[in-house]
């Protein structure tokens, strides 16, 4: 739960002070939303038994009604299927709420919430019942077995993915993609745009979904053992390398490393690693870090060559970077580090898994883009996504939530300025004060 009010921050100091607002709650918000539809039927649209093709969950588990007093998991490391629940609640949350940092500073905040209601219903549940469903892993009895059939890139294709990469950032990457091109550029982009507002704002949020993200890659182990252990330390190895190769590449190209740069390299690293991070090595996980910091932070210009303005770079980052963690899956996948999974081509598994990586990838990001275009199309139409001109160019916290994060008077992070004494009306007259008489070896002194 901490990587969302961490994603917003991290968000939230990259847009102008009179912006902060609206990008916050367009994160916040995704709590409250997506819990209440993972309430009704999200949890058995995602998990539920499958109801044809592999493609989406029935409604068996509609209210949690089915759910409470079972199990998840494999045998001998089953969890109570409600804290199986609450963990994967939290992918849906942080998977919309990536998305906002595309549309930051043009966006009202209602037809935010209604169209990431309706995505979250149509995109996101059904991706995550192809990708994290895998057929009698939930609503196992004490033997550990179980009669329902999972999704299609788990269980018929073989794809690896195993905290999110397809089902989290591909997902959100081209859904962002799908959603600039519709709402439009901001007005003045690319020659005028705000700067960030408190890059120490972007500085702690990085932190803090670095931190959460050891309970999105670790915890998808569903236990503290050695499969635990490997994809925590190979979630530190990929951020940090990943980092340290962004700030090379800015270095290089630019001249000088950036606070941004460094925050969004370790980032990189965290996407890419997501679905690798329990099928390879250490050796595997640094050269997936150092390749997503190079290549992300070359694809993050990629908006000014082809014209969609990307706010926050959720495209270069997140679609990039699940992209290239996915594929390297089928390079560095070693069976050695993880019976379940297998062989990559770097170690004598040929392309096979290259292929269905290859395949999954694809398939979700051609998913969430056709359809993402056509939900963010029908809202724009219904209610209007983008704010008045006149809003956008003054800052919407004012014109969204009658809200400002600062003082108007007093720019972020500066102090007060002091109060103003008062001058006396009438002064007291100037008294000459009498100069003694030069001396004649004044001049020598």
């Amino acid at each position: 739960m901490v990587m969302t009010p961490g994603l917003a921050f991290f968000y939230g100091g990259m847009v102008g002070s009179k912006s902060v607002l609206n990008m916050l709650m367009m994160n916040f918000s995704c709590l409250g939303v997506v819990s209440t539809l993972w309430l009704l039927y999200g949890y058995s649209e995602a998990f539920g038994d499958d109801a044809g093709y592999g493609l989406v969950g029935d409604m068996s588990h509609a209210l949690l009604r089915t759910t409470q007093g079972t199990l998840s998991g494999p045998v001998g490391h089953q969890i109570p299927t409600m804290a199986f629940v609450m963990f994967q609640l939290m992918f849906a949350v942080i998977t919309t709420a990536l998305i906002t940092g595309a549309i930051a500073g043009r966006t009202r905040f209602w037809s935010w919430i209604v169209f990431a209601a309706l995505w979250v219903s149509v995109v996101y549940f059904p991706v995550a019942h192809w990708v994290f469903h895998v057929s009698g892993f939930t609503d196992t009895d004490s033997s550990g077995t179980s009669s329902e059939v999972g999704g299609w890139i788990a269980n018929r294709l073989g794809a690896f993915d195993f905290a999110g990469g397809t089902a989290v950032h591909i997902n959100a990457g081209a859904a962002a993609l799908a959603l600039v091109l519709v709402i439009g550029k901001r007005h003045g982009w690319p020659r005028s745009i705000a700067r960030p507002h408190n890059v120490p704002f972007t500085l702690l949020g990085a932190s803090l979904l670095w931190f959460g993200w050891y309970g999105f890659n670790a915890g998808s182990a569903l236990t503290a053992g050695d499969l635990g252990a490997l994809a925590f330390t190979n979630t530190t190895i990929a951020a940090g390398a990943a980092s340290f190769a962004w700030i090379v590449v800015e270095q290089l190209r630019d001249g000088r490393p950036t606070t941004i740069g460094a925050s969004s390299g370790a980032v990189a690293g965290l996407v890419a690693i997501t679905p690798a991070c329990g099928f390879v090595g250490s050796v595997g996980a640094l050269c997936i870090g150092v390749a997503a910091g190079i290549c992300c932070a070359l694809a993050v210009g990629l908006k000014y060559t082809f014209g969609y303005d990307d706010s926050l770079d959720v495209v270069g980052v997140h679609l990039v970077g699940g992209v290239v963690g996915t594929l390297l899956v089928g390079l560095f996948a070693d069976v050695s580090v993880n019976p379940a999974g297998g062989n990559g081509l770097f170690y004598g598994g040929g392309f096979v898994q290259l292929q269905r990586q290859a395949i999954a990838s694809v398939a979700v990001m051609a998913y969430s883009f056709l359809v993402t275009l056509l939900l963010a199309w029908l809202v724009d139409r219904l209610v209007g996504l983008r704010v008045d001109s006149e809003s956008e160019a003054e800052g919407i916290d004012e014109s969204e939530h009658a809200e400002s994060a600062y003082s108007p008077t007093t720019p972020p992070g500066a102090l007060a300025p002091a109060p103003v004494q008062p001058r006396p009306v009438s002064r007291p007259p100037r008294v000459p004060v009498p100069r003694p008489a030069p001396r004649p070896n004044d001049h020598f002194w």
